[in-house]
């Protein structure tokens, strides 16, 4: 994939700033799949890979203080991480049950992050164009009608950039309809290829200056192309 989406536009609030750490934030938000259709190697192999993707940021010194981490799930809708520093960050071991409401995890997940960028607000805090990654291998079992709105307006004010990524089973065509962008397939089970790829693109994005347009290396490797 070669999108020169405007990754690093940043948007830069007051002169105040968090008191440890002033830099500018790459929040990173996860919607992913844990319904009943995950159960047993796809769940191992996304539990795994959330290791690796936290192991592998805080190789990174600059990213670890630049990127953020928020985790939502569903099957049912749970938030397990809000928005957190690779270095506190815990990493979860996900249970797959349930039906898949992805819709309404798309709405809790974005109402989560807009509370983040309201924290950046209040404390001076500028953050570059958030990141939303959603993976599922299935249909949404509610309403996402509300949840493509949401998304689409997002993308038009350059609020934030939602890539839905596909396992088997997951219902390409209603993915189609959500995001302005292609859906990606993962190929198989490649979670961990994935993670690593999104590692390398968000430490890229914490190394630009501010209003740069970052190319989006190619997911040749994990994704069907």
């Amino acid at each position: 994939m070669s999108d020169d989406f405007d990754f690093a536009s940043q948007i830069a609030f007051g002169s105040d700033s968090f008191a440890d750490n002033p830099d500018p934030r790459v929040p990173c938000l996860l919607i992913l799949d844990t319904s009943g259709s995950m159960r047993g190697a796809p769940i191992q192999a996304l539990n795994e890979a959330l290791q690796v993707f936290r192991d592998e940021i805080l190789n990174d010194s600059l990213a670890t203080k630049r990127v953020e981490i928020g985790i939502i799930t569903f099957g049912p809708v749970q938030i397990v991480t809000e928005f957190t520093s690779p270095d506190t960050f815990i990493t979860p071991v996900l249970v797959a049950q349930g039906d898949t409401p992805m819709g309404g995890a798309i709405q809790a997940g974005l109402k989560m992050l807009n509370d983040r960028k309201e924290e950046y607000k209040n404390n001076g805090i500028s953050y570059y164009r958030p990141w939303v990654f959603m993976i599922t291998d299935g249909s949404p079992t509610d309403d996402w009608m509300t949840a493509a709105e949401l998304i689409k307006e997002g993308e038009q004010e350059k609020a934030l950039a939602f890539f839905p990524v596909a396992v088997d089973g997951a219902s390409m065509s209603i993915l189609r309809k959500m995001s302005v962008r292609e859906p990606l397939k993962l190929q198989g089970m490649k979670f961990r290829e994935f993670f690593l790829w999104l590692t390398a693109s968000m430490s890229g994005v914490a190394r630009t200056e501010p209003g740069m347009t970052v190319p989006l290396e190619s997911p040749k490797g994990w994704a069907e192309l």
